[in-house]
């Protein structure tokens, strides 16, 4: 299309969709981003930035500075709903290995900066997707208020209910995770919430998580087994949140009590099936829209940088858009199909009801090999550079 530079329209400002804009502007891609939302306004909640998104941003000389926004995995724990330590994973010893700490960090501080980064990159707000065609060399993209937008590659990272995920291969049911996400962020202070503290709490059907995010804040996540029907239209208040932990650890019960009600969010685990196809022609997908994984691993935010770095890599390298396009596609299915499939069943094993399928569990986990726990999550944690093109 131009003569120029190349020019993307990647559609979704999220974590994914940002990360793509200031990786391409890196490597000399001019962007602009489309959001359908009126305002950048991120939840309350938080996520992980893995060593692996913290490498892969390093592959083009970037750096977010986490260490100022959120805080440094020192210490993760898998415990009892009661509290009783069933394992110390070697975990920083993990990150240490694949090359570069993990962070925990809210996700408007993720945000905030993420759009420091990306700089003057145009962002368009209220801008709802409807559909895109292929130009002779390009793309074009329409937006319910009569927006159009042109450009040689479009970039769909868009999330979950993707709208260019939707036209060039529909989308697939989504699977039910089986479970409700309670989320809550609070100012909070516990003998057991040291610097650094991440601690996983199984109980039957159900599971919590209590994260150090830095600033004297903790982010926690609560789990509960229930039918879609009840997940997804879930109306219940903070004492039906406590009744389902009662009994449980300290922390947990007291991190719950102290968080206004009117600051937990509830919503229903999903992912889809994987999808092997990504796009066509100067059309692909990033993020949440290719691979949406149940968040089990923490992996969701940390594999949408990886996209965007290798996209931007390939992007430069090709002789045509398409064609980097397609390797792109190529190099990422392999890593986020497994990464998919193992956050199924991580969330599958963590929320088991038999008694004894339970104690079989936590007996396996505390009796692995410390070697076989270091090498796992290494693998996982470990971000792979693009190849040079041969």
């Amino acid at each position: 299309m131009s003569r120029g530079p190349l020019k993307a329209i990647v559609v979704g400002a999220g974590i994914g969709g940002l990360a793509a804009a200031i990786a391409l502007r890196r490597v000399g891609v001019e962007v602009e981003v489309y959001e359908r939302a009126g305002e950048l306004r991120a939840t309350g909640s938080a996520l992980s930035m893995m060593s692996n998104a913290v490498t892969a941003l390093a592959d083009l000389g970037i750096d977010l500075h986490l260490e100022k926004h959120g805080r440094q995995i020192q210490r993760f724990q898998i415990r009892t709903g009661r509290g009783r330590l069933i394992r110390t994973l070697p975990f920083p010893e993990a990150c240490r290995d694949a090359g570069a700490p993990s962070f925990c960090v809210s996700r408007p501080d993720l945000q905030r900066a993420l759009l420091a980064e990306a700089g003057d990159c145009p962002i368009e707000l209220g801008a709802v997707a409807t559909g895109f065609t292929h130009t002779g060399d390009g793309a074009e993209v329409t937006f319910e208020d009569g927006r159009v937008a042109r450009g040689d590659v479009l970039i769909g990272a868009d999330g979950f209910h993707s709208a260019v995920r939707r036209q060039l291969a529909g989308l697939d049911d989504a699977r039910d995770g089986g479970y409700v996400c309670w989320l809550g962020i609070v100012p909070f202070r516990h003998p057991r919430f040291t610097t650094g503290y991440v601690g996983h709490y199984w109980g039957s059907g159900q599971r919590f998580g209590l994260i150090d995010i830095g600033h004297g804040r903790a982010y926690w996540w609560g789990t509960r087994n229930m039918p879609p029907e009840a997940s997804h239209h879930w109306r219940g208040g903070k004492g039906e949140i406590l009744r389902a932990y009662a009994g449980w650890a300290d922390e947990v019960r007291e991190v719950i009590r102290i968080t206004p009600e009117e600051d937990i969010i509830a919503v229903p685990a999903q992912d889809r099936p994987f999808l092997e196809n990504w796009g066509r022609g100067p059309v692909t997908l990033l993020g949440d829209a290719a691979h949406p994984m149940l968040t089990s691993l923490g992996q969701g935010a940390a594999v949408a940088i990886e996209d965007a770095v290798v996209l931007a890599r390939c992007l430069t390298a090709a002789s045509d858009p398409a064609r980097g396009l397609r390797r792109y596609e190529d190099l990422r299915r392999e890593r986020t199909r497994e990464l998919v499939t193992a956050s199924r069943a991580a969330s599958d094993a963590q929320h088991l009801e038999n008694p004894l399928r339970r104690a079989l569990r936590d007996l396996r986990l505390a009796c692995a090999p410390r070697r076989s726990l270091l090498a796992r999550d290494t693998a996982m944690l470990t971000f792979t550079p693009v190849p040079a093109t041969s």
